[in-house]
């Protein structure tokens, strides 16, 4: 059984000053009238700017690819806030309370990640003008590799994505008003969330994605400003927590990030979650074209670097200002309740809340798309953009429902990044392995591709028994990735060299070509060396490398 809280008693346990209220045996944590209208505000612009643009779409490419029209300041800040949800917010800040900072090296290397695509997989991408990423593994292979994908993300974005979010929003709320059920508030966040994705589509999620991440960078901030002040400043920090806890490279054993975790499961575990993950992929499909995609992909990478300041490090200063919290989750609720003045309370708890509706909405509509057009228009070629819009949009309320019912029991989870992440890494190595090797290696073929499945998911469960049920053994789930990424494709490789099947054309177009790349570069030369893709790319490598070196 979960174990149960007194959200209240530990706010005031915890409370250094209770600034919402003078009795902590009320019933509730009380917003202030200020607080109160600037939240109702931010969620009243954001839906009826989902409203205004549901009325913006009349094909299927409109609802689901937002026209193909997106730019790319509209690209990045999608990308930035789909990702960081209030899952993440909660998240991070509780590692970085429980392990350290070396939480952020999910974060930084996003950054290495979003070079590598911009500069590698967009041309690719967009030439073939794909709905769906588990679309590109039918034209690369067969059809049933892209079934076997799209029912797997579809699986990760209900019980992983959407609920993980929903759970966490809760359980800031809960503290706020406790009287409430956690599931009702859970119920009440997804239908905010949820009520504008269904009626106005991917062009909707974008534009709102865009103000919301402006409200969270501000919001996180805000409130990094003043959990350092209370925690005595940094070199308070520095004297009073651990000397590992402030270090990105750890050792092999550390439960958060071991250092060989960053050349083996991280690169393979950031690289499927931002490129062929359709939650993410979407915004990058629906750009104008190859340039306004790439330079989307860089200002997301560009806005992953601060996330160490504002919403990593908050938690470790947490661990001087409460050393005694009873689960690293409520780090982030404390801090947003008890340190924040009225006024900035309601800005923060905005930008809490546009995190966890950026992805929300993101992953709605993404499964949504999977839904729609993986399995309904292969079935039923024949119906018409308005019939396939309607469709999408009982999904998405189908999958909310779902979400909902399963938020809940997230509660018995210790560290909800953590869940997250070993849910990719048991699930995710032998997909991986048909991307990258379909991507960079003509020799693979369907039949290759199909036996690296089958194998790669036996193996996965029978390590996930194994390591994490029967725990028979220990290995940290990042070695595990590596470990089942390796099978997975040695498989694809002798499987693919031994059979008979010979790739297509068509197929053999799609993996990438050094030559294509070169003739590119060389059609770019005119382009001052400032406004190069190339030149960002670096400047970006260099910015990145310098915070790691700070934090080694």
């Amino acid at each position: 059984m979960a174990t149960e809280y007194n959200f209240t008693q530990i706010y005031c346990n915890f409370s250094s000053q209770s600034r919402n209220q003078s009795d902590c045996s009320d019933d509730a944590i009380r917003l202030q009238i200020i607080d109160i209208v600037i939240v109702i505000l931010y969620l009243v612009m954001s839906m009826a700017l989902g409203f205004y643009l549901s009325t913006k779409h009349e094909t299927a490419a409109d609802y689901f690819l937002a026209s193909r029209s997106t730019k790319w300041p509209f690209v990045g800040l999608s990308l930035f806030a789909s990702n960081v949800s209030s899952s993440s917010l909660v998240g991070l800040a509780g590692d970085a309370y429980s392990t350290g900072i070396s939480v952020y090296n999910y974060e930084w290397f996003a950054t290495i990640v979003l070079i590598f695509i911009a500069v590698m997989c967009i041309p690719n991408m967009l030439e073939m003008e794909l709905f769906t990423m588990p679309e590109f593994l039918e034209k690369r292979y067969n059809v049933g590799t892209r079934y076997y994908f799209s029912l797997l993300t579809i699986f990760l974005n209900i019980f992983g994505g959407v609920a993980g979010s929903l759970y966490a929003g809760a359980l800031v709320l809960k503290m706020i008003f406790p009287k409430l059920e956690l599931w009702h508030t859970i119920a009440i966040l997804a239908v905010i969330a949820g009520v504008y994705t269904i009626t106005g589509g991917l062009k909707a999620v974008i534009y709102t994605d865009a103000l919301q991440a402006i409200i969270l960078l501000f919001g996180s901030l805000m409130i990094s400003a003043y959990a350092l002040v209370e925690a005595g400043g940094w070199h308070a920090v520095k004297e009073e927590v651990p000397p590992d806890f402030l270090s990105l490279v750890r050792p092999v054993d550390d439960p958060g990030v071991p250092w060989t975790g960053l050349i083996t499961g991280l690169p393979l575990l950031g690289l499927f979650y931002w490129c062929f993950n359709q939650t993410i992929a979407q915004r990058v499909l629906s750009s104008k074209d190859v340039s306004h995609g790439r330079i989307g992909c860089l200002l997301a990478g560009l806005l992953k670097l601060p996330v160490l300041f504002i919403m990593v490090l908050p938690g470790t200063m947490a661990k001087v200002i409460y050393p005694d919290l009873p689960k690293a989750d409520f780090v982030y609720p404390i801090l947003l309740l008890n340190l924040l003045p009225t006024g900035a309370l309601g800005i923060v708890l905005s930008g809490f809340l546009a995190a966890l509706m950026s992805q929300v909405d993101s992953i709605l509509n993404s499964t949504s798309t999977l839904v729609t057009m993986d399995f309904v228009k292969k079935f039923k070629p024949d119906l018409q953009d308005r019939q396939l819009m309607n469709i999408g949009k009982f999904i998405t309320f189908l999958c909310m429902v779902l979400s909902v019912c399963w938020a809940p029991f997230l509660g018995k989870i210790d560290s909800l990044f953590q869940f997250l992440q070993k849910l990719l890494s048991y699930l995710i190595p032998p997909v991986m392995s048909l991307f990258l090797g379909g991507f960079f290696w003509k020799g693979a073929n369907s039949r290759g591709a199909i036996l690296a499945l089958i194998l790669g998911n036996v193996w996965g469960i029978a390590m996930f028994v194994i390591i994490e049920v029967l725990e028979l053994f220990y290995i940290h789930f990042l070695h595990v990735a590596a470990i089942l990424f390796v099978l997975s494709f040695l498989v694809l490789v002798s499987a693919s060299l031994i059979s008979d099947i010979s790739n297509t054309e068509a197929q053999m177009k799609i993996v990438w070509s050094s030559k294509k790349f070169v003739d590119e570069v060389k059609a770019t030369k005119e382009i001052p060396i400032w406004r190069h893709y190339l030149f960002h790319c670096l400047l970006l490598t260099l910015i990145t490398l310098v915070i790691v070196g700070c934090f080694w």
